[in-house]
């Protein structure tokens, strides 16, 4: 007995140096790529705030600014965005804003209060020399701050192109709970050691890879970046905070004057998941207190973007019409 239990804990340890010996491996092979990736060209304009930069990527021309915000996670705006965006840059102008923690941004280390946030990217895109007003097209958890901004500031938003966007009351209503807060916490340290390196398909989308709106030399500056700024500490907060965020844009009347043009992707394999319906549902609602909403269904997942984007481009022309 006392030599299977001897060579139990051998076995065990032996398991554990293991272990720890990959994760050291794997970290410093991590902050070696960081070296590396620091000194990725950039795609953009920066914006000072106190030693740190926001960058914005503005292209094209025209009477009208569109502006992209991209959903949490999407490391690499500029380039993940950029099948969607090249198509209205063709006839008006466009600008990618890249908050904290995203792009070529630096992470800020900030609370991700929505305030800050909104405050960060108003400055952001005046400085590059975007004026509004603002078609913003918001996708995911921007939405909140799209919403938010036509609440503080209704002069500056013309519209807002709704991409599959998180209302404000559904952060609000489904707070994240103590188990989804350790995940994310949890997701950010992994990170932190490197280990999302491990896992490409998770860390950048490969569908983004796969289709060909990006050069060669693109897509490798887009997995460079994904992996440099993937789930960085203002990513984990601005997930953390969401709840806080919503709950600010909720105590606000809605911005019945803001058109908003709500494009909600449902996949086949959910679409009669009760989800799908809620969501439906919750869009109908709140575009029924505008003065011009309006609720199309597009074919596809969360990253509409990726799957329908000469559909969103036309249906954006025909609704700001």
């Amino acid at each position: 007995m006392r030599k299977i239990v001897k060579v139990s804990k051998k076995i065990f340890f032996t398991f554990l140096a293991m272990i720890l010996f990959v994760t050291m491996a794997v970290f410093i092979y991590h902050n070696y790529q960081k070296g590396k990736e620091s000194s990725l060209i950039s795609e953009g304009t920066p914006v000072d705030f106190n030693n740190k930069e926001i960058n914005v990527y503005t292209e094209g021309s025209g009477e009208d600014t569109y502006v992209f915000m991209s959903g949490s996670g999407i490391a690499a705006p500029v380039y993940e965005l950029k099948g969607l965006y090249s198509k209205y840059a063709k006839e008006n102008k466009i600008a990618v804003i890249e908050r904290a923690g995203y792009g070529y941004s630096d992470v800020f280390h900030d609370d991700r209060d929505i305030d800050t946030i909104l405050e960060q990217s108003r400055k952001s895109l005046m400085e590059s020399g975007n004026k509004p007003p603002y078609i913003l097209v918001p996708h995911s958890v921007s939405g909140i701050e799209a919403i938010y901004w036509a609440q503080k500031y209704p002069s500056e938003v013309k519209g807002i192109i709704a991409l599959d966007i998180g209302l404000p009351h559904q952060y609000v209503t489904h707070k994240m709970g103590r188990v989804d807060s350790l995940t994310v916490k949890g997701l950010n340290l992994l990170t932190k050691m490197g280990l999302h390196r491990l896992v490409p398909s998770a860390v950048y989308n490969p569908e983004v890879i796969r289709q060909s709106f990006l050069t060669d030399h693109e897509k490798e500056m887009y997995k460079a970046l994904s992996y440099k700024q993937f789930f960085n500490d203002d990513m984990e907060q601005e997930l953390l905070q969401s709840y806080n965020n919503g709950k600010k844009s909720v105590n606000l009347p809605i911005p019945k004057d803001t058109p908003i043009l709500f494009l909600d992707a449902i996949a086949d394999e959910n679409e009669n998941s009760k989800y799908t319906k809620q969501k439906k549902e919750d869009y109908e609602d709140f575009a029924k207190k505008l003065l011009k909403g309006d609720v199309i269904k597009l074919k596809g997942t969360h990253s509409i973007y990726l799957y329908a984007p000469d559909e969103i481009y036309d249906l954006s022309m025909e609704f700001i019409k």
